[in-house]
């Protein structure tokens, strides 16, 4: 006999005691079967495996939350660094701009290279936030990475390549920040 009826068998005999008191409590005691304990048995594991699904789909959806609260945090930080980033952009356009019209009278003189170091700072700035230059010059037109302002025919240039950079374009990991203003080589067939 297993430990459950050897159990049952024990409190059907004390209740089986003479008297009247044995006969009322036999009464009133549930006498239970083996099967009936089976069949609270499956109950109670069918409960428990449901309990456990249940742990499970909960530990699942809140790791999923965390991984996309994740996710969203970092998107939303980098939405963050572009917007700072392409507020220095046009700074810094305009640093290389007043490097590109300095008389070379000028060039080494000492506040010059103050705005040298500058200029380095900020392109260090840049690089520590992941924002790269795209390459433009020499480069086949892409729609995703530049905007053309002019086409003209050039000679040793292929028709969609560019010729020339007029703006700086940078990304930010693989977001465009701001595409690379070019002008962009047409063939000479198609010049009317």
């Amino acid at each position: 006999m297993g430990g459950n009826e050897q159990e049952i068998t024990e409190e059907v005999a004390t209740s089986e005691a003479p008297g009247a008191e044995g006969q009322e409590a036999e009464s009133a005691a549930p006498q239970l079967t083996v099967e009936q304990l089976a069949e609270e048995l499956a109950r109670a594991q069918a409960q428990a495996s449901e309990y456990l699904d249940n742990w499970r789909r909960t530990a699942a959806e809140l790791s999923n939350a965390r991984k996309r609260m994740l996710r969203e945090q970092a998107e939303m930080n980098l939405a963050a660094t572009a917007r700072v980033m392409e507020k220095l952009l046009p700074i810094i356009d305009d640093v290389e701009r007043a490097f590109q019209a300095l008389p070379p009278e000028h060039a080494n003189s000492e506040w010059v290279n103050g705005f040298r170091l500058i200029q380095h700072k900020l392109q260090a700035l840049l690089e520590s936030e992941g924002v790269t230059p795209i390459p433009a010059e020499g480069q086949m037109f892409d729609p995703l990475l530049h905007h053309a302002i002019s086409h003209e025919v050039c000679e040793g240039f292929r028709e969609g390549q560019i010729i020339a950079e007029a703006a700086r374009g940078y990304r930010l990991g693989d977001r465009v920040l701001r595409p690379s203003m070019v002008r962009v080589a047409k063939d000479q067939d198609r010049e009317s």
